[in-house]
């Protein structure tokens, strides 16, 4: 990586990204998660992870799949109301092979918080009524000094890495993404080291015009990967594409063996690029399709209703 410059190919997660490591995933559910990243984590053949996040879906999933991941510390996994329950995940878990780390929204950025501000613990209301506290003894109650009510504190939790997707990017590591920003800026200025993906580069001066959220130094290295989402969203760039997804979950739900073979070695190990992958997935025409969504209702309607595969 030069100096002045903090543009990487994608095959630079290798060497920022390692074993055992606490990985931040950005984005959420269908939305923004920085898949082209998670492809190539699952290609370098990295082990050993624990993914740190709030709701997610096929990221997390994947990456359980891929044999990358060791613990899910996440408030949710799965595919909302469209397709259910994350079904590698599932199975991992219920093999032993994933250690689930359930925890809830609240708890999770606070203590991404505390890591942001560097400090050992956050306080938060006073948390009843759930039993995350008997599954993170972690999780304590306090007397405030100031008032003599009780708190909840949580530790601070500081990933290693945090992987998000984003719209814009400069040479300098500046970063602007559009709302909603879920908690992708708050993962990438508690962590370690991140890694951002992003639509385009643009010069600096054009960034400067677009007021950017994620200033350069909080930037490790930054990735040019156009859809690098797919097949989840880019809102407004592109929607998640529900087919591929669709074509995912059924294979996922014939089994590991099933899986490995008919999407991971297809999907994942089969391409030797970004570009390969997005060929693979129809192309120019297919991408046509998930960036005019908005163009008319027709075309809305051929991006939200599902087709077979």
């Amino acid at each position: 990586m030069c100096a002045d410059c903090k543009i990487v190919p994608l095959n630079a997660v290798g060497s920022l990204v390692r074993d055992n490591q606490k990985i931040a995933i950005g984005g959420t559910l269908s939305a923004k998660e920085p898949m082209a990243i998670i492809r190539e984590i699952i290609r370098q053949g990295i082990k050993g992870l624990t993914t740190i996040g709030g709701a997610h879906g096929i990221d997390v999933d994947l990456l359980c799949a891929g044999g990358a991941v060791k613990a899910v510390h996440n408030s949710f996994v799965g595919f909302e109301f469209d397709f259910g329950i994350a079904p590698n995940y599932r199975r991992l878990v219920q093999e032993g092979k994933v250690i689930p780390q359930d925890s809830d929204c609240d708890f999770i950025l606070n203590q991404l918080r505390a890591a942001e501000y560097g400090v050992p613990f956050m306080p938060m209301p006073l948390v009843g009524g759930t039993d995350l506290l008997k599954l993170h003894p972690e999780y304590q109650t306090m007397t405030c000094p100031y008032t003599g009510q009780k708190v909840t504190v949580v530790p601070a939790l500081k990933p290693d890495v945090a992987i998000i997707h984003a719209h814009y990017g400069d040479s300098s590591g500046n970063i602007k993404l559009f709302r909603p920003h879920f908690a992708d800026l708050l993962m990438a200025t508690a962590a370690e080291r991140t890694i951002v993906s992003v639509e385009e580069i643009i010069p600096e001066e054009k960034m400067r015009e677009l007021n950017p959220e994620l200033p350069g130094y909080h930037v490790d290295a930054l990735i040019h990967l156009p859809f690098g989402a797919h097949p989840t969203s880019c809102y407004p760039n592109y929607v998640y594409d529900r087919d591929h997804i669709a074509h995912y979950m059924e294979l996922a739900k014939k089994g590991g063996d099933v899986f490995d073979e008919e999407y991971l070695k297809v999907f994942v190990h089969g391409v030797k690029s970004h570009e390969e992958y997005l060929e693979l997935i129809g192309g120019s025409e297919r991408l046509h399709k998930l960036r005019n969504w908005q163009e008319s209702v027709p075309q809305w309607k051929e991006a939200f209703i599902s087709h077979e595969c």
